[in-house]
């Protein structure tokens, strides 16, 4: 490799050959030596108050860390970084839809270009990272509380212009260990059939708390809510922690918890794929 063109005294430092609107040096224009192309340029977890607007129409706002990200061809030496973030607050006046990702998208194929003249910049993409808050109701009693899910959306863009989309989310539950649950329930039939007389009979199986990340890859042209996947989620897994409970709430838990146990990833897997149109990856992980 060669080192030639690396800056390394005052004067290549000091006088630049291209100037902004203000007269500093703008060594970001000048074109690159090495012919090195990088994949992702941009930047990372810029905080953003963004609305988004639920199935029941409600808009509601939350506080997001967006990363942004350009291609950034051979013969470039950088990118107008402040760019990213103008571009999205302007377009936060919007509600976060399809809409809002397509324009924000094109908007950093075109706007972080250099000239006008030259063509759309070959590849943009855009995470926002957040936690997405809806009421859940108590299991029993007429109670409900705010639940909070980690979620992910993420949009990219391609030279042809076609825009992926994906999302993910953190589910939280609790299952009963089917091992534990299998050894207290051999002990309590041999204490009733005399075969031990350890204890009084009575063995609890213990439970796990367990976080199953599920992401959905879909088309920009399809109607998508986050809603929607949380309802197949706590149909699939009913034992998700609960953010509100009196003693019945905790008594109709314990009884769904007893039937949630090893084969729940493939209950979740088969109910998922009712949904149509999009690609489901299911990932649990268990902190018991």
């Amino acid at each position: 490799m060669q080192f030639t063109h690396l800056r390394g005294d005052t004067q290549d430092i000091m006088n630049c050959a291209i100037k902004d609107d203000t007269g500093l040096n703008d060594f970001q224009k000048l074109p690159n030596h090495h012919g090195v192309a990088i994949p992702r340029v941009g930047i990372e977890r810029f905080r953003i108050p963004l609305k988004f607007k639920r199935s029941d129409g409600h808009i509601i706002s939350h506080d997001v860390e967006a990363s942004m990200f350009v291609y950034l061809d051979s013969h470039k030496t950088g990118v107008n970084m402040s760019r990213f973030c103008t571009i999205l607050q302007e377009e936060a006046e919007n509600c976060v839809n399809q809409e809002f990702f397509k324009k924000i998208l094109y908007r950093y194929q075109s706007d972080l270009r250099d000239s006008q003249q030259e063509e759309l910049i070959k590849s943009a993409e855009i995470i926002l990272s957040f936690n997405y808050a809806t009421k859940q109701k108590s299991l029993r009693s007429e109670n409900w509380g705010w639940q909070y899910y980690p979620c992910t959306l993420k949009a990219a863009i391609s030279s042809d212009q076609s825009v992926k989309m994906s999302l993910s989310l953190d589910y939280e539950y609790s299952s009963t260990c089917p091992c534990s649950l299998s050894m207290a329930k051999q002990y309590e039939k041999d204490f009733r059939d005399g075969l031990t007389n350890l204890g009084n009979g009575i063995a609890t199986a213990h439970s796990q708390r367990s976080n199953a990340n599920v992401r959905v890859d879909y088309s920009i042209q399809t109607d998508f809510w986050l809603e929607d996947l949380i309802a197949l989620l706590r149909k699939a897994l009913p034992t998700e922690t609960q953010s509100l409970v009196k003693r019945i709430d905790e008594q109709a838990f314990a009884i769904s918890n007893l039937g949630a146990g090893a084969a729940v990833a493939s209950v979740v897997f088969v109910i998922l794929l009712g949904v149509s149109g999009i690609f489901i990856y299911f990932s649990p992980k268990d902190h018991g």
